[in-house]
């Protein structure tokens, strides 16, 4: 049986194969002693010869069946995992073109050799090798190019969207500085305005004992509800304060809806039915317990109780606890008071924020509360309110409140 005759081409990829190393060393040198490879340098041996292994295998390979395109799949992968690491490793596009260059240089020099070792080599063979080579060195240049360019590009977009958040963010924080600081002139001025009002009451009063004796009495009782009215705006500012600047967890608790609403029905009713005004009241028998934190739910319902008793002069005052939806349950409290213009309905939450024209007493620091407490525990606030018709709050909040993270 006669062997097949192997093929120059084959040959030379058999050689290839077989000066591996030395090749290898061969293009590490000149790498080395060229000036513009200056990421190189910053290499071990195995981080440079990373995957010169496999381009090279896949060059034998198409020597072997002289035919470029039964392995140029295998190639494009090799060459695209090449581009991959040398951008990591911080090469510039023209670092990964320059020494890819200098294997082939590398490989050229070794044609040569072989060709004059080999007698059959002939011109037609090295000519048909050198274009061999040249076309795969030329595709993994190609290959890894658009690689490396497409890790730049998928780097610049992330960056360029962690820019856009991060200035995202910058604006939030700006405007919430901006609000935070008017709000805080707001509160300087209210502050200024109620105490100056006190004072001057409280001179009133004073002037009033030394000038009219017999009219102590009266003057006292104006002395008396001016403290009070300061007693409280002192109160709810701390409370407020307090509320605000507190960092510590926030405490979950099995809440008995009933228990609290019954409490507070028997809290509002004497201030509610001492103004003439009826209590409608109403417990949906479908809510039973919750997880949430009691004390800043009955805070939320007793300051919206309040609110409406004190803006409401005839009617009624309205409390609800009812279920709202499979996950979540409300409280309503609703009256037939003044109501809020329109106009004045994005302010209504706001910090010493009253009803527009109303001398009634009060801090205006209730709805404030209010809204930082739903925030607390995940309540949901639907407000409505027409001038002259009355106002209702109903709030949703989860049957079960998740532990805050």
């Amino acid at each position: 049986m006669t062997d097949t005759p192997v093929s120059p081409l084959r040959k030379f990829a058999d050689f290839v194969r077989a000066e591996r190393i030395p090749l290898t060393e061969q293009w590490m040198d000149a790498v080395a002693s060229d000036p513009d490879l200056v990421e190189a340098d910053k290499l071990t041996y195995q981080q440079l010869a990373d995957h010169l292994p496999e381009i090279l295998e896949g060059l034998c390979a198409a020597l072997d069946v002289e035919d470029l395109e039964r392995v140029e799949s295998s190639l494009e992968r090799n060459a695209r995992k090449h581009g991959k690491v040398r951008w990591r490793q911080g090469y510039r596009i023209e670092e990964l073109v320059r020494e890819l260059d200098l294997f082939h240089q590398v490989l050229g020099h070794a044609l040569e050799d072989f060709a004059g070792r080999d007698s059959t080599f002939t011109r037609r063979h090295e000519s048909r090798a050198r274009r061999m080579v040249a076309e795969t060195f030329s595709m993994v240049s190609y290959v890894s190019i658009k690689e490396v360019v497409s890790e730049r590009d998928r780097k610049i977009d992330e960056y360029t969207g962690q820019l856009e958040r991060a200035n995202h963010e910058l604006t939030l924080k700006q405007r919430l500085v901006s609000e935070l600081y008017e709000s805080r002139m707001q509160i300087t001025r209210s502050v200024v305005h109620d105490l100056r009002n006190f004072l001057n009451a409280f001179s009133v009063a004073l002037q009033l004992v030394a000038r009219a004796p017999a009219k102590a009495d009266t003057a006292l009782a104006l002395a008396n509800r001016q403290a009070a009215d300061m007693k409280q705006l002192v109160e709810q500012m701390v409370e407020y304060s307090v509320m605000l600047g507190d960092g510590a967890p926030l405490t979950l608790e099995q809440v008995q809806t009933r228990e609290l609403y019954d409490e507070l029905v028997a809290a509002s009713r004497p201030a509610i039915e001492a103004k003439g005004l009826i209590l409608d009241v109403g417990f949906d028998p479908a809510l039973s317990a919750v997880t949430s934190n009691r004390l800043k739910l009955k805070q939320i319902a007793i300051n919206l109780l309040s609110n409406a008793t004190k803006y409401t002069k005839s009617g009624r005052v309205e409390l609800r606890f009812a279920m709202a939806g499979p996950e979540h349950w409300s409280i309503r409290v609703s009256d037939t008071g003044v109501g809020i213009a329109s106009a004045d309905s994005d302010r209504v939450f706001d910090e010493f924020e009253r009803a527009a024209g109303e001398e009634i007493p009060g801090t205006g620091l209730g709805l404030a509360i209010v809204r930082e407490l739903c925030r607390m525990l995940n309540g949901q606030i639907d407000f409505a309110s027409r001038e002259g018709v009355g106002t209702t709050f109903d709030i949703r909040f989860p049957l079960v409140l998740d532990e805050p993270k």
